[in-house]
């Protein structure tokens, strides 16, 4: 936690009611990585910064590079036909 701010944090349960998906979703991903948590004893807790990550309210850096890689792959290989869709 850092200093002078203070940050809140969900159970696994509590995003997984959240998300309407099952608890072992949400632990899964966990443990993928593809949500980032923090283990508390023997439980997980997931940051408020996550939660805005995880429903999709914000995209990480991470995530903003893997949407541009994607797009400027698909324009390098269909881009004639993407122009010539744009002018129907």
């Amino acid at each position: 936690m850092i200093t002078g701010e203070t940050m809140a944090y969900i159970t696994i349960p509590q995003l997984a009611k959240m998300l309407g998906v099952s608890r072992v979703t949400v632990y899964r991903k966990v443990k993928s990585g593809e949500i980032a948590a923090e283990k508390v004893g023997r439980n997980y807790v997931i940051a408020d910064s996550e939660i805005d990550n995880v429903l999709n309210k914000k995209l990480s850096s991470k995530d903003k590079k893997q949407i541009e890689a994607a797009v400027k792959k698909v324009v390098e290989q269909y881009g004639e036909t993407l122009r010539l869709l744009g002018k129907e």
